[in-house]
């Protein structure tokens, strides 16, 4: 706060210096004993109304608070311009205190209640602390990634006392734990365990942390995860699924031998619900039996399985899976030629 920007009439900037010889102990002059007196620090929360008290007599002729260089109040007259600051009203005779609503980092510092008792100035000193809620002032935009590849997040953080960071990521699978502390998350050669969100909370005891997240999604190429072979009798409806998980979501094919199988041809039905195919059959015929391969792929690559629909007669491991021949690495190789033909 300046002297003349900050007060009410700009004529009082002509005794200012007046008042600054009647009410301060100059300055380069040691303090006498009982000159001044310090109080404790003051420590307010950022937007909450600080007040500062001084204590009187009978015996003061002059008194006046400041800040710094300000003077705020000069007995009953306000000089400052600020509306936030207030002199106390129904306050004993022997108290002269001032009230600084709404507190914001500006108002820190030290304050002076200048007194003068028989001609014989004194002082009382008080320093005003504000504290910042920790807020996060930047973060790291979500970010998609290709398996492998390396991935540095960014948390930056305000507030006083300075903001404590920390990391903590949360899985797709519902799982959650801390990582790391500090501004910056390094991930080398991320793997799709590590996608998911990233949480960086910022907090200093002031109030309640500031939270926010960041999601890093992971690209990686399809494995299937659940591929059953199936019995049924002949005229019975059969179903063969095959599971994939990936990103992208993987699209399906489905073969027989090395023929491909289309929807609605032959009395089969290819139905995909995320990341599930199924194959239908309406009405299994003894021609129906045999192996299928289920192939899975997206951007990163492919992947595929082999399953069985069999007759009730048939032979079968204890995985449900016929015993009949396969061939699924010829048809893998013979898939991947012809999409690569597409481009």
């Amino acid at each position: 706060m300046g002297i003349c920007g900050h007060l009410a009439v700009p004529g009082k900037c002509l005794v200012v210096l007046g008042l600054k010889l009647l009410f301060l102990v100059p300055a380069g002059v040691p303090a006498r004993s009982g000159d001044s007196v310090l109080k404790d620090n003051i420590t307010v929360r950022q937007g909450d109304s600080a007040v500062l008290k001084c204590t009187v007599d009978s015996k003061v002729s002059r008194v006046a608070w400041l800040n710094r260089t300000t003077i705020l109040f000069a007995g009953t007259e306000k000089w400052s311009l600020d509306p936030r600051v207030i002199l106390m009203e129904n306050t004993g005779i022997t108290e002269y205190s001032i009230e600084i609503q709404n507190v914001d980092v500006h108002d820190e510092g030290p304050y002076v209640c200048s007194i003068l008792t028989n001609k014989k100035p004194k002082s009382t000193k008080v320093h005003l602390i504000v504290q910042v809620p920790a807020r996060i002032t930047n973060i790291s935009k979500d970010i998609t990634v290709n398996e492998g590849s390396n991935v540095d997040l960014m948390c930056l953080a305000v507030g006083r006392p300075e903001a404590n960071i920390i990391w903590k990521h949360h899985s797709p699978r519902g799982t959650h734990k801390f990582v790391t502390e500090g501004e910056h998350l390094e991930l080398t050669a991320v793997t799709k365990e590590e996608s998911g969100s990233y949480e960086c909370i910022a907090s200093n005891d002031i109030s309640s942390p500031d939270i926010r997240t960041v999601q890093v999604t992971v690209n990686y190429p399809p494995f299937i995860s659940k591929a059953r072979s199936t019995g049924t009798p002949v005229g019975q409806k059969g179903v063969l699924q095959c599971e994939a998980s990936a990103v992208p979501r993987a699209d399906f094919e489905w073969y027989k031998e090395d023929r491909r199988l289309f929807n609605g041809l032959n009395g089969v039905k290819i139905e995909n619900q995320g990341k599930q195919s199924m194959l239908v059959f309406f009405n299994v015929s003894e021609e129906d039996y045999g192996n299928y391969t289920c192939v899975a792929m997206n951007t990163m690559g492919m992947t595929n399985a082999s399953i069985i629909l069999y007759g009730p007669g048939a032979m079968h491991d204890v995985n449900g899976a016929a015993v009949l021949p396969r061939c699924s690495v010829c048809l893998l190789l013979t898939v991947t030629l012809l999409h690569l033909l597409k481009f």
